[in-house]
């Protein structure tokens, strides 16, 4: 018999052995015999031949998936459990994949993924319900696809997921209801997307929640009462939506808050955080941003100054009705990196100096306050971003030449004169500077040898000479000055085009005396340049077509005495919102082909020499779909508008106002909007559009022409219209009702024409018709009751010889009769227009004239020959 430490010794080798033989077998096979299991393979090169990547080179994990004989769970992105070679995991993040989601994809088939990553793919179309059938999944991440839609309802069905990533899509409409069901979910990210409504109380019950962003979105209506139910959360982002009411006392009383963003909605106060909360206040809150929005009344100081960990702190534009502010109570956040109170609405004068004991401070915006600066004043060397406009500053802050560290400064809209002093150009960090709207009028050193790349020096009393700016500017306005001469040619060279390719390449000269042609020079800037404002000056000549570059976003040379044609390479600019070339001596033909443009917003050629007929004359309707703004006044255009010419203008259906949100924006950090502006005949007074007046007006002006013919029946789909102008032209026949359509118009002008018949009793129904003109036409009839017509001046009727009734002397006679056109006819031709312009297929045109030609023949023969 074997001794005991015998049996030991042999156990032992023999489990050895067992051990050795067992790796030389598994590192002697192929994996795929033994991990990864053939139907998960083939889902996957199912999967991957759903889509075709993009780029020149082949995507690097593309690469690992071409060799059919390597085992699928070693593939790139690609996890396995390693018992059952099932896959688990799939992290295919920006990966190059372009096509649709199919419903039937095989990635529905990886029935055992656990976590799933497609995010910065080009997977635009609907998220397929199919993804409610991965129901083992714990993360799933789809940032940024493109996907649109309503979230499918089928989500729910994932009952095990912690991590739900939907950011940067375009997802519509509201929360599912289903997500209720998410019960385990920890994060949900839903930032940047198109998602409506309230504040889904579904949300509540995911009670695990630490981390819930949903900023960037049109979400409206208050946030619920009982916040507090989600007592783990760490994050919550709302900002930059449309909420309104009140903010929730509950939101202070989750302890584990650490960030805090209701910043950019419509919440109102005041803000009203009793003692009860003392005991779970969220101690840890790291980031409280609460600006924007409509908040009045005292701000919490006492309440905000315990949260000693906070490093951002945003309370701007909280109205404290002209209250006093305790400015020393923010001393106790010791740790602030970012603090700004701008705009507080306060009477409180404060000492700049205050903040010099924030050693840590990095940004710090004070903008619209009223401010002390002593002449000893030092604030700490941290300090990169320092807003102070409008504080009533009258000399150039000298304590800035301590700023070492300065990279943003904005001082516009002071009291400052003089000259800009030469060391500030000295600041080697400074990358952007805004001094706009003061009275500086010149520089001292040169600007040509900082770093700039974003200056900002319009609204000022600058004059020659004009400054050499360095390479490296990409932003540079210097409109509303008293610069002259000819633009010169060194400006070319100021865009640099290698560096900060975020940022927008713009050159704004508007309103200054620059005289000359414009520079041909302008072809250095490439696609890059994307504002080109020269408005208002005296430049004259043929506007160069090199000048144009294919990345313009805003181009404004109005108010000058160019001539020629309209530079056809204009058609190449797809990214075209403002169009703006009005007051000067373009001789051309209407530029119909700018309907090619898919963003055009803002079409402005008024007041030249542009003629012939106001459509193609090749036919077909004329589609401007996201148009506002049509002005193509006193110019020498002639012809008839053709019955469908409106139907295409889809921005005009709706009254809903547009969002004009085009800030550039420069490391985080928003800079000045477009300055657009255009004039235009409103109420009867010229007024000036700047900015987010471009939000609410949509307008068509064609007055002072020599169109003819009648109005077209189309004009009546346009409801979001706010001013219509087709006087001093050759118009005739009646005023269509389909004008009544037009709940949203406030201005009507349809004087000098020659219309006839009555004015169309629908008119006195518009309640917002605030200005009318019908005068100088040949007009007769009663003039419609309503308020709005009623309040009008006499002169608005005036020179119709068979108008009568209020507001004229002219009484109307009891046997008068009312010139009306049937309604009927008229709806029938609106949807005629609609029906040219938006349906389809020659079968549907066959069978609309077949109807008509069976109840109306006559008429639908007319109709038929006034087309051929």
């Amino acid at each position: 018999m074997h001794s005991r430490s015998e049996r030991k010794m042999i156990l032992w080798s023999s489990c050895l052995i067992f051990s050795l033989s067992y790796s030389i077998l598994v590192f002697s096979s192929p994996p795929a015999n033994h991990l990864c299991r053939p139907d998960q393979r083939d889902a996957l090169w199912e999967f991957k031949s759903e889509f075709h990547f993009s780029g020149i080179a082949p995507n690097e994990k593309k690469q690992k998936w071409l060799n059919n004989n390597t085992d699928c769970c070693f593939w790139d992105g690609v996890s396995c459990d390693l018992k059952t070679g099932n896959v688990i995991g799939l992290n295919l993040w920006g990966s190059s994949l372009n096509g649709s989601l199919r419903s039937n994809s095989g990635l529905f088939k990886l029935q055992h993924l656990q976590s799933l990553n497609l995010s910065s793919n080009n997977l635009a179309g609907t998220l397929p319900d199919s993804i409610g059938d991965l129901r083992h999944l714990r993360v799933l991440k789809l940032y940024g696809c493109g996907f649109f839609g309503k979230i499918p309802s089928s989500i729910g069905n994932l009952s095990q997921l912690t991590h739900l990533d939907l950011e940067g899509n375009g997802f519509t409409g509201e929360l599912p209801e289903t997500m209720a069901k998410l019960n385990k979910l920890t994060k949900l990210l839903l930032s940047t997307s198109e998602l409506t409504g309230n504040f889904h109380h579904a949300l509540l019950n995911l009670s695990e929640l630490t981390w819930l962003d949903l900023r960037n979105n049109h979400l409206e209506g208050t946030l619920p009462s009982n916040m507090s139910r989600l007592s783990k959360l760490e994050h919550f982002d709302i900002g930059s939506n449309s909420m309104t009411g009140t903010i929730p006392t509950s939101l202070f009383m989750i302890p584990s808050l650490v960030l805090l963003n209701l910043e950019k909605n419509s919440f109102t106060g005041p803000l009203k955080i009793g003692n009860n909360i003392s005991s779970s206040s969220p101690y840890k809150l790291d980031t409280l941003t609460l600006g924007g929005n409509s908040l009045n009344g005292p701000i919490p100081v006492g309440f905000i100054s315990k949260l000693v960990r906070l490093s951002y702190l945003d309370l701007s534009y909280w109205n404290t009705m002209k209250g006093a502010v305790d400015f020393s109570s923010f001393l106790r956040l010791k740790s602030l990196v970012l603090l700004d109170l701008s705009y507080l609405n306060t009477r409180s004068k404060f000492e700049l100096n205050l903040f010099s004991k924030l050693v840590s401070l990095a940004v710090l915006d004070l903008s619209g306050n009223s401010l002390k600066i002593s002449s000893s004043l030092h604030l700490p060397s941290p300090i990169g971003s320092l807003s102070l406009a409008l504080c009533n500053i009258s000399e150039f802050p000298n304590f800035l030449r301590t700023q070492t560290n300065l990279y943003y400064l904005d001082i516009s809209a002071n009291r400052i004169e003089g000259r800009v002093p030469d060391w500030l150009w000295r600041l080697s960090g400074l990358l952007y500077v805004d001094i706009s709207k003061n009275y500086l009028t010149g520089f001292d050193g040169l600007i040509q040898t900082s770093p700039i790349e974003m200056l900002d020096i319009s609204s000022n009393a600058f004059q020659d000479p004009f400054p050499l700016l360095p390479n490296s500017t990409r932003f540079f306005s210097a409109s509303d000055n008293r610069f002259s001469g000819e633009i010169p040619t060194t400006i070319c060279g100021l865009i640099s085009l290698d560096t900060l390719l975020l940022s927008r390449p713009a050159l704004l000269l508007s309103n200054n005396g620059f005289n000359g042609s414009i520079p041909r020079c302008f072809e250095s800037f490439n696609t890059k340049l994307s504002l080109l404002h020269l408005r208002n000056n005296n430049l004259s000549g043929l506007f160069p077509e090199e000048s144009i570059g294919a990345g313009l976003v805003s181009l404004d040379v109005g108010g000058n005495q160019l001539s020629g044609e309209l530079p056809r390479s204009l058609i190449n600019c797809t990214l075209l919102e403002f169009l703006n070339v009005e007051d000067n001596m373009f001789s051309d033909t209407f530029p119909f082909w700018l309907s090619s443009l898919p963003d055009l917003q803002f079409l402005v050629i008024r007041s030249n020499k542009f003629h012939g007929p106001v459509y193609s004359l090749r036919g077909g309707s004329l589609s401007f779909p996201k148009l506002r703004i049509f002005d193509i006044s006193g110019n020498i255009f002639t012809g008839v508008l053709p019955l469908d010419y409106f139907a295409g203008w889809s921005a005009m259906t709706s009254d809903a106002y547009v969002t004009d949100d085009k800030q550039g924006r420069f490391m985080g950090i928003s800079f000045s909007n477009y300055h657009k502006s255009v004039v235009l005949a409103i109420k009867g007074s010229e007024m000036e559009l700047l900015g987010s007046g471009f939000r609410m007006y949509k307008t068509i002006d064609v007055s002072g022409n020599r169109l003819e013919g009648d109005i077209p029946r189309s004009i009546g789909l346009l409801k979001g219209l706010i001013v219509l102008n087709m006087s001093n032209n050759a118009l005739t026949g009646r005023i269509p009702p389909s004008l009544s359509n037009l709940t949203s118009l406030q201005s009507l002008d349809l004087s000098e024409n020659r219309f006839f018949g009555s004015i169309p009793q629908e008119l006195g129904k518009l309640s917002f018709l605030a200005l009318m003109n019908f005068s100088n036409n040949m007009l007769e009839g009663p003039i419609p009751q309503g308020t709005q017509i009623q309040s009008q001046n006499s002169s608005s009727f005036a020179e119709n010889p068979g108008l009568c009734g209020a507001p004229l002397q002219e009484t109307c006679g009891g046997g008068e009769e009312v010139y009306e056109v049937k309604e009927d006819n008229d709806q029938v031709l609106s949807w005629i227009a609609v029906a040219i312009a938006y349906v389809p297929g020659v079968l549907c045109g066959l069978t609309i004239g077949h109807v008509l030609s069976l109840y109306k023949p006559d008429w639908f023969m007319r109709i038929f020959h006034s087309f051929a």
